[in-house]
């Protein structure tokens, strides 16, 4: 068991100072004192003047590396689990991107269970961003259905001229299969949505709404924050009653293109009365950032990091003025409400045991827990993993 005692404790809403009681990987108790000696099984951990938060959910990351728009020496490499736990990730989402070629929905599982060994607590998405969609099963239905990790489709790409230019009829139907999918083995069946720089924006997903009966909830659009145009977009969609996810990884060089930082979206969507529910932010770990000129060729290439998720928070709320507690909430409780992560993203009883110590001031992460076990501390790793025995 963990007794963590005089904590600032945001869950992500501010509980005031509490001590909070871990054993068996889960939260059991949450009370203004709670009194337990210090033995052979119980750790007593002192978080006076500190902050414990939800350990972070990332909606998006590229775990098996992502990439090749320049080629095959432009493959980025898979996310090493240091890459999350440094950052405060606990949860992450996996997904196939642009080549699902040469990187396989097999290799995918295999990494999620690898990180789950390893603490991490890790969820996928059958398919790709092209049609027809890649499958282990040969059905996106039964992928959903008979595969535990599968929770979703995606990310399934629009908007963008690496897309499958998918019509609103095959749209609506993949939605259909995930949807169904997920009623069916009580899971959320959404589909992630990757958005490109089109000027379509996310008029495919208008379409399919008005056109079928499907909810607007069944879509999950990521990269909403790549232009001022989209942006405005993505606000009216999540004030229609959609969600929308900003990603944490950019470049000066494509903020310069007029892409807004993830913590400005944040703080321009609540500012419009978009509900914090709705709005979440995503890293795109370990995915490429390529840079495109206007015919379409490849001019600069970087690789996404999981750690952006922590440093758009602290922006958020040090540069943007965003209540701590929503910016929070944005990567903590609204994704896994989103995606039906029923143990996660908040310090409540019967809760999972992710949990981070941060700085009260600067906000900086001092320790990681995941369900309970120490995974980083002091700057360090706390895990011994084979080939690589301490962060890069």
């Amino acid at each position: 068991m963990q007794l963590f005692k005089n904590a600032q404790v945001y869950a992500p809403m501010s509980l005031g100072k509490k001590d909070v009681l871990v054993a068996g990987g889960k939260i059991i108790a949450i009370e203004n004192s709670i009194e337990l000696a210090a033995n052979s099984f119980t750790t007593v951990i002192d978080a006076t003047g500190k902050l414990l938060t939800p350990g972070f959910v990332d909606s998006l990351v590229h775990i098996t590396g992502g990439g090749g728009e320049g080629g095959y020496t432009t493959r980025t490499p898979e996310m090493h689990i240091n890459d999350a736990i440094q950052g405060g990730v606990t949860t992450v989402v996996g997904v196939l991107g642009t080549d699902a070629q040469t990187r396989s929905l097999e290799n995918l599982l295999a990494k999620a269970y690898a990180l789950e060994e390893q603490c991490l607590s890790v969820f996928c998405y059958t398919g790709s961003y092209h049609l027809p969609m890649v499958t282990i099963t040969q059905s996106v239905k039964h992928d959903i259905m008979l595969i535990d990790k599968f929770i979703g489709v995606g990310e399934v790409a629009i908007a963008d001229h690496r897309s499958s230019q998918i019509t609103s009829h095959e749209m609506a139907r993949l939605t259909s299969e995930a949807r169904v999918a997920g009623m069916l083995a009580g899971k959320v069946g959404i589909v992630s949505i990757h958005v490109g720089d089109e000027p379509s924006k996310l008029d495919l997903l208008e379409q399919v709404i008005s056109q079928f009966d499907i909810p607007i909830t069944q879509y999950y659009p990521t990269h909403i924050n790549r232009s001022k145009s989209l942006l405005e977009s993505g606000i009216d969609f999540a004030l229609k009653g959609g969600f929308i996810d900003f990603t944490t990884s950019t470049t000066a060089q494509i903020i310069e293109q007029g892409e807004i930082p993830a913590a400005e979206a944040l703080a321009l969507a609540l500012e419009k009365n978009a509900p914090i529910s709705q709005l979440t932010m995503s890293s795109d770990g370990n995915a490429s950032l390529p840079i495109f000129d206007l015919k379409g060729n490849l001019i600069d290439l970087q690789m996404g990091l999981v750690s952006s998720l922590h440093q758009a928070m602290i922006d958020a709320v040090k540069q943007f003025n965003v209540p701590l507690e929503l910016a929070l909430a944005s990567i903590t409780k609204s994704p896994a409400n989103i995606l039906k992560l029923t143990k996660k993203g908040r310090i409540e009883i019967d809760m999972d045991a992710d949990i981070n110590l941060l700085n009260s001031q600067s906000l900086a992460i001092e320790a990681v827990y995941c369900k309970g076990k120490l995974v980083y501390s002091g700057g360090k790793s706390c895990l011994n993993i084979p080939f690589l025995s301490s962060l890069r």
